[in-house]
């Protein structure tokens, strides 16, 4: 369908609150919640219930999306979506008791990224939560997935329980639909920075240069790389907190 036909019938909706003009909406893009419910299958719930989530939270991002603000409703509808299922995941944990070892590593990185983060003002990475604790980094991102706070400026656990830098989020040249919601919200939560801010970015996760190396390349001193680099990975923290 056209975005022309799509933002009619936004309008319509908008306007009517026609409920038969919501589910029309709705049939448009029932298949973007299917294959979002199925990335997580296989992990302790039911496809069915997986899918009611999902098309719930379809149908509240009808009701919430604006045409107007220039997004196109996928860019929209794919991190809502998912960010929904992920919630019902950490509430649905929250009813099962944990194991003894890994209710007490959750305490010990809660504890020790609360207080690196007060004293540093940013979270800490995985590797270093590991090192600092004695524990392997995947018992560490497990810790974090339990918890829900994992450092965008480390590492972040993706829907296939697989940890994942910001450089491999970033930089990954695939186009499958796999990494669709990642670019996409990466996208949306970039759309607002300056030329230089995304050049930052870009330089540092997709080339891998070094701060050094892009000071060079902006004419600006690396002093200034580092602080915006902190700056723009707080900014991003912030805007996905509810996506990754």
């Amino acid at each position: 369908m056209a975005d022309e036909r799509i933002n009619e019938l936004f309008k319509q909706y908008k306007e009517s609150g026609d409920i038969a003009l919501r589910n029309e909406i709705a049939e448009k893009y029932l298949y973007i919640a299917d294959i979002l419910a199925k990335k997580f299958v296989g992990r302790g719930v039911e496809y069915d219930d997986l899918r009611q989530v999902a098309v719930y939270s379809l149908l509240r991002g009808i009701d919430r999306f604006d045409p107007a603000l220039g997004m196109q409703f996928t860019t929209f509808i794919t991190p809502t979506i998912t960010g929904e299922i992920k919630n019902y995941f950490r509430d649905k944990s929250r009813l099962v008791k944990l194991p003894r070892r890994l209710s007490e590593i959750c305490t010990s990185v809660k504890k020790f990224s609360a207080d690196y983060e007060a004293e540093k003002g940013i979270k800490p990475s995985v590797k270093l939560i590991a090192q600092t604790l004695s524990l392997s980094e995947e018992e560490v991102v497990k810790a974090l997935e339990v918890g829900g706070t994992v450092s965008l400026d480390g590492m972040t656990a993706g829907e296939d329980d697989e940890e994942r830098s910001l450089y491999s989020l970033l930089a990954s040249g695939e186009e499958d639909y796999e990494e669709f919601e990642t670019k996409d919200a990466l996208t949306a939560a970039m759309r607002d920075f300056t030329d230089t801010e995304k050049a930052i970015i870009k330089y540092r996760y997709t080339d891998e240069l070094s701060q050094s190396e892009i000071a060079k390349r902006l004419g600006v001193s690396q002093m200034f790389v580092s602080r915006m680099e902190r700056k723009l990975l707080l900014k991003l923290k912030e805007k996905l907190k509810d996506t990754f």
